[in-house]
């Protein structure tokens, strides 16, 4: 009994010591940007009488930075990387692959291919726009991928779901390089878009997609002590009583929400549900309940260190959070295969 207490212990200490990791990572994310302002000024925006989002009777410029900018760009990379870092550790053990991500599932090809397609037929030119379309085709490509390798067997196998994704996002790919490169003003939206960005969001944007994604993180949650029996192979999870079908599809429910909302919202970053799932596993081992928790955790953290990089490093522009995830999870991922660190599934 000892052995299982302490580690229930270490446990739940690194998941406080994530959480003030990130506490931290989020006052950063206020105070430091493109332009630096006081910790006064930071202080007197966050306590103004009025409240964020209203504005107080009299407030400096810096004040309006950071109640207009930097607090709903701060939320959305919060929520946005903490539903990429849960939906991540769900994709890997739902198709028991360690380089699962949500573009295998053909999520963010779909998300990317009915955002470019109402871009082009519409002129939207702001995230609030297309928002909805980009989230509808996440959603749609999700439900024909688990649709599709259902076929025939009546269940949804880790291998059939990888090749029906692999597919859709083959298909959804051309698709939308066909669409973007017939106009050249939907290139340009939708090329701002695909590359993954936190910044240049107000809090409208914020607003539409935290339902959805409160909503999958609840789901993920249930899909959890599923997703242990699951681990085991499907014969083992079918006598322990688990409902195959049910499970996965709780599951692929959790992913397509918080991929759909999140990728609607700030673009594709796949580093985050590609990586952190593999620091996660490797701090509390294969149970996924600790691993989901503890992915969204180090999802959220990511990027908002990787937000606050891109900010400061190219002063006074700023380079994308999605272009700094890419630039440091490569080569880190690489590390974590030289070392052995990518814990078999």
């Amino acid at each position: 009994m000892p052995a299982p207490v302490t580690t229930r212990r270490r446990r739940l200490a690194g998941l406080l010591l994530l959480v003030a990791i990130l506490l931290v990572a989020v006052a950063a994310s206020i105070a430091i940007g493109s332009r630096m302002l006081p910790l006064g000024t930071v202080y007197d925006a966050l306590t103004c009488p009025g409240g964020w989002p209203l504005t107080c009777a009299s407030e400096s410029s810096g004040e309006q930075i950071v109640r207009e900018l930097r607090l709903p760009r701060t939320g959305l990379a919060l929520i946005c990387g903490l539903a990429l870092g849960l939906a991540g550790a769900l994709i890997q053990g739902y198709t028991r692959n360690p380089l699962a991500d949500a573009g295998l599932l053909g999520l963010n090809a779909g998300a990317a291919f009915l955002a470019a397609l109402t871009i082009y037929l519409f002129g939207f030119s702001t995230p609030s726009q297309y928002i909805w379309f980009a989230f509808a085709g996440a959603a749609i490509a999700g439900l024909v991928v688990f649709g599709v390798s259902s076929i025939g067997g009546g269940k949804a196998s880790p291998l059939s779901l990888v090749l029906a994704g692999a597919a859709m996002t083959a298909l959804l790919t051309a698709m939308t390089n066909s669409i973007v490169l017939l106009d050249p003003t939907a290139l340009d939206t939708y090329r701002y878009w695909v590359v993954g960005n936190v910044a240049g969001h107000d809090a409208t944007v914020l607003q539409q997609v935290l339902p959805f994604l409160v909503l999958g993180a609840l789901l993920a949650v249930a899909a959890t002590p599923g997703l242990n029996a699951l681990s085991l192979g499907d014969d083992v999870a079918r006598g322990l009583g688990v409902n195959l079908t049910r499970s996965r599809a709780l599951g692929l429910a959790a992913v397509v929400l918080l991929t759909g909302a999140a990728t609607a919202a700030v673009g594709p970053i796949a580093f985050i549900g590609l990586i952190v799932p593999h620091i996660a596993r490797s701090i509390t081992g294969p149970d996924n309940r600790w691993l989901v928790p503890y992915s969204g955790l180090l999802g959220a953290i990511a990027l908002l260190v990787a937000d606050i990089i891109g900010r400061v490093i190219a002063r006074p522009t700023e380079l994308e959070a999605g272009v700094m995830l890419a630039a440091l999870g490569a080569p880190f991922f690489i590390y974590l295969v030289r070392r052995r660190k990518l814990v078999s599934l």
